[in-house]
């Protein structure tokens, strides 16, 4: 049903706009436009074109009075976009839009209702519309909201990088000083879902002194505690943290306050799905339901059965969903008590074990660096894994300097009394290019569980001589050969040259960081002896 709302004032002319649409009617319009298949299931399926994954060097902030100073302007990541060409784009994308059917939606971010954000979307298409309405949170029909900010996206509008200021034809632009998020040229709606968080992750820390986090979080059924899980996409996040023993808070990005509640951003999910089973991953499976949306999926040969295995598109396939589509959720979508953080890595050279517990220094250095590898499909151009490292585990989408957010991590953890652990969610028995084998799911879940049991903080522990870590000898229903990553290589010697060559790396990264840090992060540095 079309509204009557006027875009107007934000230089849309004679557009016809959909409001609120709910997902039924976005789903059967993105069929009769032929935009998208329904599944044997009853789930839309859409493709999101050219781009299924992020492209974050397209990522811009405009340099203006609020953000000069306090953005950490970085080439491949923060990069600055000049205020008049800022408005120039604009007006390309609503001259563009004008004449056009959009699709328009209130929503807000942030569960607690203290930092609640409120959101306005003008949506090209109806699907980035149902994306938004599955991540961000509803608003009843009853209430009405004033946008604190607006975000236009226009996957169809393709920049001129040589007038426009642009990289590529495509581009994601965050303007602090308007308030407006500008998309355009990228129907991959992930582009949506980091934009926002970034714009979260500047105001929040800036003006409401709270921890932005790329995590996921779980709160226990009978002892309340919290964990979180912090990971780059692809490293287990949402896997690991939906649990069936525990309550879900939310999959991929909270706030931490000063008064140490953990929230969501977010209303939903957004879920990587490639090889997903009932059996390994229970709790997203039955969120593959109408009203979900599959994001660049394969069917199989002549039917509308989704093949979860095919990788043939992309092996970054998607499913985006309300978070109430999940059955044992934290009703709030908040919770206090924090006890313990891991911190997810795939670890490409298969020497990092599948778990340590790190000190409060060691927590800071390995927050500060983010070691992981980037997983094939996640980004634009990312075909096997790759040695990398993205401070807080999620540079692309961290305004202020690593070392801020890096900080506010400390002050948290000299307050509380919190465990911290690395998680390899990787390789062991030998790196990548040695034949090395991902640990099995099923042993990562009861490490976890383990940890957070208490069972692994009494465990007998061995450390480490180069990381200084400390790992268990010891965890029930786990091979203890597996526990220590040295005794799963048959060739030592490389193990030891692969140790050292990541500690090189490490030591490498950190140098951009040194002068801008003192020994309660430099104390967690590995030493290469």
């Amino acid at each position: 049903m079309s509204c009557s709302l006027s875009l107007k004032n934000y230089g849309i002319l004679n557009s016809s706009n959909y409001c609120q649409l709910s997902p039924d009617e976005l789903q059967n319009i993105v069929i009769q436009n032929e935009m998208g298949i329904e599944t044997k299931s009853g789930v839309l399926a859409i493709k999101t074109g050219f781009f299924t994954g992020r492209s974050p060097e397209d990522r811009f902030i405009v340099k203006d009075s609020i953000t000069e100073n306090t953005i950490w302007w970085d080439e491949k990541f923060n990069q600055s976009f000049d205020a008049k060409k800022f408005d120039n784009l604009y007006q390309k994308v609503v001259n563009y839009l004008s004449g056009k059917t959009l699709y328009v939606r209130d929503g807000y971010l942030c569960s607690d209702p203290r930092y609640q954000l409120n959101i306005r979307s003008i949506s090209e298409y109806p699907w980035s519309d149902l994306f938004i309405h599955n991540l961000f949170f509803r608003i009843p029909k009853i209430r009405k909201i004033l946008p604190d900010w607006l975000l236009l996206c226009a996957p169809g509008f393709q920049a001129n990088p040589v007038t426009d200021g642009t990289r590529k034809k495509n581009f994601s632009i965050l303007n602090f000083l308007k308030k407006i998020v500008l998309i355009g040229g990228s129907g991959y709606t992930g582009e949506i879902k980091k934009s926002i968080f970034s714009v979260l992750n500047f105001i929040l820390p800036t003006y409401k002194n709270v921890f932005p986090m790329h995590c996921s979080a779980n709160v226990g059924i009978r002892q309340k505690d919290t964990a979180l899980f912090f990971g780059l996409s692809g490293t287990g996040k949402t896997t690991i943290s939906n649990d069936e023993n525990r309550k879900l808070i939310g999959d991929d990005e909270h706030g931490w306050t000063r008064d140490n509640i953990v929230f969501n951003f977010e209303g939903g999910c957004y879920a990587k799905i490639l090889g997903i089973s009932k059996e390994k991953e229970p709790m997203i499976y039955q969120s593959i339901k109408k009203g979900a949306m599959l994001e660049n999926v394969v069917f199989k040969k002549k039917t509308q059965e989704v093949d979860y295995f095919n990788d043939s598109i992309t092996q970054n396939i998607r499913i985006s969903y309300p978070i109430y589509f999940v059955k044992n959720i934290e009703k709030k979508l908040l919770s206090s008590n924090i006890r313990n953080i891991f911190f997810l890595t795939y670890d490409a050279f298969g020497v990092l074990p599948p778990i340590a517990k790190l000190n409060k220094a060691q927590s800071a250095y390995y927050f500060l660096l983010g070691y992981t590898s980037k997983v094939a499909g996640t980004e634009l151009n990312i075909k096997k894994p790759q040695a990398t490292f993205s401070s807080c585990f999620g540079a692309p989408f961290m305004p202020l300097h690593p070392v801020q957010y890096t900080n506010m991590l400390i002050e948290k953890l000299d307050k509380t009394e919190i465990n911290v652990w690395m998680v390899n969610t990787g390789l062991i028995s030998g790196g990548d290019s040695l034949g090395g084998s991902r640990i099995k799911l099923k042993d990562t879940r009861k490490l976890v569980e383990s940890a957070i049991d208490g069972y692994l903080s009494k465990a007998p522990y061995e450390k480490d001589p180069i990381f200084n870590f400390k790992i268990p000898k010891y965890c029930p229903g786990i091979s203890s050969e597996i526990l220590n990553p040295k005794r799963t290589w048959k060739d030592k010697k490389m193990y030891q040259i692969q140790v050292k060559n990541l500690v090189k790396k490490f030591i490498k990264h950190f140098d951009r960081y040194r002068k801008y840090t003192d020994e309660k992060i430099t104390f967690g540095e590995p030493q290469i002896r």
